[in-house]
């Protein structure tokens, strides 16, 4: 038989600020005689939350393309991207060398091999120092309207597919002649 909870106590107590008995009438009626239990869903409510905080799906990439930032009049600076989306870009600079600051608009390259590459640019929007790994951690958004909006589009989704599938090189021998 299933318990019927009656809350008409609970309730009343909030209303009031004091402890409130009910009426003799409405009682717990149930298989057993023991009281009621309220089961407090905050904690479960907040699992649920954090569980689905991110609308967007994220695809983890250490060292799977090169990538580089664009210091104007010093050059590139190599940097490692840890994940992306089509929301934006997190990657990750060595802590010795210092970090950019939120809001700043910083362009990218992102190489498909020694010279061809696929430019961008992004804002960022958080920085945090991951002591563990030795380096500054930026979160960033793309800048819409910029270059390559279409194209980014598509490279996020296409890194997204990949990427279930990517496989490790353990050192399979080369042939160097077919016949």
């Amino acid at each position: 038989m299933a318990k019927i909870l009656d809350l008409s106590q609970k309730l009343a107590e909030r209303k009031t600020g004091r402890p409130h008995r009910p009426p003799e009438t409405l009682t717990e009626t149930s298989a057993d005689s023991r009281s009621p239990s309220v089961l407090d869903m905050t904690e479960a409510r907040q699992a649920i939350i954090q569980r689905d905080r991110r609308v967007v799906k994220r695809t983890m990439l250490t060292e799977f393309i090169g990538a580089f930032v664009v210091l104007p009049e010093r050059g590139l600076y190599r940097v490692s991207i840890y994940d992306i989306s089509e929301r934006g870009i997190a990657f990750d600079t060595e802590a010795s060398t210092g970090h950019f600051t939120y809001d700043e608009e910083v362009a990218i390259r992102v190489y498909m091999n020694h010279k061809t590459y696929f430019p961008f640019i992004i804002k960022v929007t958080n920085t945090r120092l991951i002591e563990s790994e030795g380096v500054v951690r930026h979160g960033a958004n793309y800048v819409k309207g910029t270059i390559n909006d279409v194209a980014l589009h598509h490279f996020v989704k296409f890194i997204e597919t990949i990427s279930a599938s990517l496989k490790t090189d353990d050192g399979d021998i080369l042939v160097s002649n077919i016949l």
